[in-house]
């Protein structure tokens, strides 16, 4: 049963790398393998009952006789909830501050960007771009970064060929800011609630190869746009508007949005809560000044009638079914034991865990990064110092404690890997849709320049990672 399981795992990665091609979304194939996963798990479940949790399952059973029933029963009540709980952490977190970022959108308090970037400069725009982009990423996430800063750019340059070049860099800085931080990118997001990573050592390792992997391949991009290119400039807001905040409305706005993204690492460390009821705090408090700064309006005869994004909404949505499914399927898959018996093959036959990060990386640009990332931290679980036995390799054992190189290396490269193809982030899939970038195209104009970026930060990882 589990060379079927997983045979069906392939099949559905297959399916969502190919998703441009059969145009079946990854989400539906996603739900549909989580499904599949765990109904085939139940079929021949008495089995892997009696080799993984046979101890426990006795005392379940608390001297009553087993049957298929009970089975079935442990199963679900006792593993399949534990995974439907992880899961759950994650899509809390990410329902709170994907409602964050819509109300801050909505309110125009990302105007400010718009305001900056007045410039016919074709090299200066695109550095305003990545670089608001990189930073925005690091401190919401690299979907919600990438919608927004596609839209933005859409309004400012009106050459198709340029937006594509531009488009494509946005793509990359955003990828390259969401894996800086562990609020930035759901890949570390999942790495801070394995409590494999810390935010602060997290964010330490990844902020300078991250950030050469993203200046070398838009310095590359900038070589192709022109000094001068024609450019939309943004009119100025009717300031005698009341129903559009003022600036300091917004700014409040901003600052606490961002600034209570930003606490909830503090919020977590202090009461060791999961970060979910953190982002649901901030959501609170957010709502009520959101509530205020708009309390003019709703005393009023106008409605509230603020703009939501129909793109931003369906993407987040979309990201989130698709997390969701992904997650069930690799659950199904770890509780058969296949993951272990691949992570025993690596330990043997690779033993190197930069051979393992650039291999996870190249499939990354061929498959969803999500899914890579998620099955390649599954493989492994977060050594405590209390499992150390005499005669092992500490060097290596070490890269798979807490803050261990594994897991930020796995994160890096699975965000700049995924951006050797467009089809290798859910970013880079909103720009296929958004400027109709072709995989030929991107191949042959951006991949090369994102791999010297890549190369660049692997050595500056290294480097960096001797060094502490």
């Amino acid at each position: 049963m589990t060379t079927i399981i997983v045979a069906i795992l392939l099949i559905g990665y297959l399916a969502i790398a190919t998703e441009h091609i059969t145009r079946i979304n990854k989400a539906a194939v996603a739900m549909f393998l989580g499904v599949t996963g765990w109904i085939l798990y139940m079929v021949d479940g008495s089995e892997y009952i009696s080799r993984f949790y046979a101890a426990d399952y006795q005392a379940f059973l608390d001297g009553t006789v087993s049957t298929a029933a009970t089975v079935k029963s442990y199963i679900a009540n006792q593993v399949f909830l534990l995974h439907v709980a992880n899961i759950s952490q994650i899509v809390l977190y990410l329902l709170a501050t994907m409602a964050i970022v819509e109300v801050l959108n909505s309110n125009g308090c990302f105007d400010f960007i718009t305001d900056w970037i007045r410039t016919r400069n074709g090299k200066r725009l695109l550095w305003y771009l990545v670089l608001i982009t990189f930073f925005l990423s690091a401190n919401l996430d690299n979907l919600t970064t990438t919608v927004m800063m596609l839209m933005i750019m859409r309004k400012i340059v009106s050459e198709k060929k340029y937006r594509m070049y531009l488009g494509s860099a946005i793509v990359i800085a955003a990828n390259c800011g969401g894996c800086v931080t562990v609020i930035g990118d759901i890949n570390s997001l999942m790495l801070w609630v394995k409590e494999a990573v810390t935010p602060g050592s997290y964010s330490t390792a990844l902020f300078l190869p991250s950030l050469v992997a993203m200046v070398i391949p838009s310095y590359l991009i900038s070589r192709k746009i022109p000094e001068h290119i024609d450019v939309e400039l943004p009119r100025i807001i009717y300031r005698g508007d009341d129903s559009v905040l003022s600036y300091w409305q917004r700014g409040l706005m901003l600052f606490v949005g961002i600034g209570g993204l930003w606490f909830i690492p503090t919020f977590h460390s202090i009461t060791k809560l999961p970060p979910f009821v953190g982002a649901l705090c901030v959501l609170a408090v957010f709502w009520v000044v959101n509530e205020l700064m708009n309390s003019s309006l709703i005393k009023s005869n106008q409605p509230v009638s603020r703009t939501f994004p129909r793109t931003l909404q369906y993407e987040n949505l979309q990201t989130i079914l698709y997390f969701i499914g992904i997650s069930l399927a690799v659950g199904a898959i770890k509780e058969t034991g296949a993951f272990a018996v691949a992570a025993e093959w690596i330990n043997i036959h690779v033993h190197n865990i930069y051979v393992v990060g650039v291999v996870f990386g190249f499939i990354s640009a061929i498959l969803d990064n999500i899914a890579i990332v998620l099955s390649s931290i599954s493989m492994y679980d977060v050594i405590a110092s209390a499992d150390l036995m005499p005669g092992m390799n500490w060097t290596y054992v070490s890269y798979f404690m807490q803050n261990g190189e594994y897991w930020k290396l796995i994160a890096f490269c699975g965000a700049v890997g995924g951006c050797l193809l467009p089809i290798g982030s859910i970013a880079g899939y909103a720009l296929m849709k958004s400027e109709k970038v072709s995989i030929w195209w991107y191949f042959r104009m951006i991949s090369g320049k994102v791999l010297a970026g890549w190369i660049a930060g692997l050595l500056v990882y290294f480097v960096v990672n001797m060094a502490f």
